[in-house]
């Protein structure tokens, strides 16, 4: 199993948590992570692994963001400190000035273009209430 894969069982069990606890659907923040997410996509493998990890069917949908990174303390109890491969972009370049900042403050703030949804894909919004016109 490579580092990104075992990222991304991490990152799934985090997933099934948070939907479990009402949380909204964490951040998918590390290229190298994603692209590993990607390569799984649609295999039977892939199913596999959501119902070890989140308990449930995960999608991948766009879901672009910017800010901090709301799951870090989860997986730092859970697995210790985020490793590399979290500020790793899908090339393997790795982002020493993001880890720095990370190993310095304990928090991770950082851009995201996708995330996980539940089978539902009511996982990433809340449902809004109805607009009053008059």
């Amino acid at each position: 199993m490579t580092t990104a894969t075992l990222e991304l069982r991490r990152f799934l069990t985090i997933t099934g948590q948070r939907f479990k606890n009402g949380q909204s659907a964490p951040e998918m923040f590390s290229p190298a992570v994603d692209a590993a997410w990607h390569d799984m996509l649609g295999t039977p493998d892939y199913d596999v692994l959501c119902q070890e990890t989140a308990g449930q069917p995960i999608r991948h949908v766009a879901n672009n963001g910017h800010g901090p990174i709301a799951w870090v303390a989860a997986y730092e109890a859970a697995y210790g400190p985020l490793p590399d491969i979290w500020f790793t972009d899908a090339h393997g370049t790795v982002d020493e000035q993001a880890i720095a900042r990370y190993r310095e403050t304990g928090t991770v703030v950082a851009e995201w273009d996708c995330g996980p949804a539940g089978g539902d894909g009511d996982d990433l919004t809340p449902e809004q209430p109805p607009t009053h016109r008059p």
